[in-house]
């Protein structure tokens, strides 16, 4: 896949839209170099006319030797010999122009046939999967919604990643009211058109948040969730996954049936905890259920809300309980309450927040976290196992 690096600066529309669906954007360095730790398949890296001369040949020639299977592509805004000399010098691969964006694409193209034949496979024209997080726990009342809320807009990053937040929280979902949404359609209407669904018909099911956050709403009636099949679910996971970055779902604090199929096509898992004995022992067990099940196994990120020293639990003695780091402890807050109550979330709201800040972070984490196993032979997406499929249908 390629990869783009353009500071903050939006790419030019034309530059944009003559790229592959879903390319990664970065802002810096730093963050190239981490998202090529944790993903082996970057043919290509794109460095936008944000970024200076020297820092994309710099770049480049550290990489030539070291990585003769990626190509360097520097798009500029007028091409002059002077930077044609500096590019060639540095082993970029192509440099191209603002104003012809097609000849990006021929060079995105090439750099994925240099790419195979260095690694000794076929090119591929799949498009690339997105990473479903799910947000789970077993008891209500901990803040999960809001965790999933706030990680969603933190993965999305004002737009830079396409993200979309599913209710899956079919009977009393709070997404939608948590975001100040009103939704003229919920999940519920794609029960019909099961059979036959693709992203189509999906996309128009979606609510768009103003930070450019979609959301698949809950029914607005409890008792739609019970025509609701798991299959559905399902295939509703999936479609959302091969059109967005990151699809953030939101699941009901019970291991019913639907929340089964989201655990069952899940890349991470994200456990919401508080400091209460309840809550803990609740989690201990939805963990070992988790380990039945075969849920993420090594993907799996524990958050503490509302994580004060004051009641008399400490983070060592929740992670000796549970057997697992905690991933994120966010403090008691007022702020989160009030902004969850105005519906503009602490991340909207409070960006510099503690709790925003947190999460943001962990956004990071997801983002370079790697998608599959490295020691595990790669598998299309659609060969994946599906664990619970026999026992729903």
């Amino acid at each position: 896949m390629p990869v783009v690096v353009n500071a903050d600066t939006p790419l030019p529309p034309g530059v944009a839209a003559a790229l592959p669906p879903r390319t990664p954007t970065l802002a810096t360095a730093a963050e190239l170099s981490a998202h090529m730790d944790t993903h082996s398949n970057v043919h290509a890296v794109v460095f936008g006319p944000a970024v200076p001369l020297d820092e994309a040949t710099d770049f480049a020639d550290s990489i030539r030797i070291r990585r003769p299977d990626i190509s360097v592509i520097v798009v500029r805004e007028g091409v002059d010999p002077d930077v044609l000399s500096a590019c060639m010098d540095a082993g970029v691969r192509d440099v191209v122009d603002t104003a012809k964006p097609e000849r990006l694409a021929a060079a995105v193209d090439r750099a994925q046939q240099v790419w195979s034949a260095i690694h000794g496979v076929e090119a591929s024209t799949s498009p690339q999967r997105g990473q479903q997080v799910t947000v789970f726990s077993p008891k209500g009342g901990v803040g999960k919604t809001t965790t999933a809320v706030n990680l969603a807009l933190a993965l999305s990053d004002g737009g830079r990643r396409r993200v979309c937040l599913v209710d899956l929280d079919l009977a009393f979902g709070d997404v939608a009211i948590t975001l100040q949404l009103f939704p003229h359609h919920t999940i519920y209407e794609a029960v019909p058109v099961e059979d036959h669904l693709d992203f189509e018909m999906l996309e128009n099911l979606l609510t768009r948040h103003e930070d450019s956050l979609m959301v698949l709403a809950a029914p607005t009636q409890p008792d739609a969730k019970d025509r609701i099949r798991a299959s559905l679910v399902g295939r509703v996971l999936r479609t959302l996954k091969d059109n967005f970055d990151y699809v953030v779902v939101d699941t009901a604090p019970s291991f019913e049936e639907h929340v089964l199929q989201a655990f069952d096509e899940t890349d991470e898992c994200v456990l919401v905890a508080t400091l209460d004995v309840p809550t803990l022992k609740n989690v201990k067990i939805a963990m070992e259920t988790l380990d039945l099940l075969q849920v993420a196994p090594g993907h799996r990120w524990l958050v503490l809300n509302r994580a004060d020293a004051e009641v008399g639990l400490s983070v060592d003695k929740v992670e000796s309980i549970l057997g697992l780091p905690v991933t994120v402890s966010l403090p008691t807050a007022v702020e989160v309450a009030s902004a969850t109550n105005s519906g503009r979330p602490i991340l909207l709201s409070h960006p510099g927040h503690p709790v925003s800040k947190e999460l943001k972070t962990f956004a990071d984490r997801l983002v370079g976290a790697p998608t599959v196993d490295a020691d595990a032979p790669a598998a299309a997406a659609d060969t994946k196992p599906r664990r619970f499929a026999r026992s729903r249908r």
